[in-house]
């Protein structure tokens, strides 16, 4: 076999895994090894990035509620709803600058899009296109109006 046609073939999955067993062996050795006799389980609970307040229930309960407005902050903060004036497809937008736009699509909207609909129908791919030009006129539309800022005031999702 030639070197070219060595490089253009999928290596073996089997002999390449063979290989790295030869090279680093059964398990790793990078770590240390546990040899205190604690089972597995108390392993699992040691080991955690944050806290879980089990012993205080208020505490948890307050810590949910503040991840929860955490995740809502981050995934919705500055959102505007518009609505296509072509096909009426509602989607969430934030102007973040001029040349730079966030547009949230849902399951519904990339559906009812008419430009989407006209790609899927002649065989291609709707999650390929940039956007759709209407909405992009829409959402014009919008900061026109004064429904959409043309640059969001909206805190940023960040700490605080």
């Amino acid at each position: 076999m030639t070197a070219r046609r060595e490089a253009s073939e999928a290596p073996d999955v089997d002999q390449l895994a063979r290989s790295m067993l030869m090279l680093y062996g059964a398990h790793d050795d990078h770590e240390e090894h546990d040899n205190q006799g604690q089972n597995a389980e108390i392993r699992a609970r040691s080991f955690s990035k944050a806290p879980d307040f089990v012993s205080d229930p208020d505490r948890a309960a307050a810590v949910r509620e503040a991840t929860l407005r955490d995740r809502e902050r981050y995934l919705t903060s500055g959102l505007v709803s518009v609505d296509c004036r072509f096909c009426h497809s509602a989607v969430q937008v934030k102007k973040l600058g001029p040349a730079h736009t966030s547009v949230q699509w849902n399951a519904e909207a990339s559906q009812r899009c008419a430009y989407f609909t006209e790609i899927r129908q002649s065989g291609g791919e709707s999650a390929r296109a940039r956007t759709c030009p209407r909405l992009a006129d829409s959402i014009k539309h919008a900061v026109a109006e004064g429904c959409l800022e043309e640059v969001s005031s909206a805190p940023a999702p960040g700490d605080g």
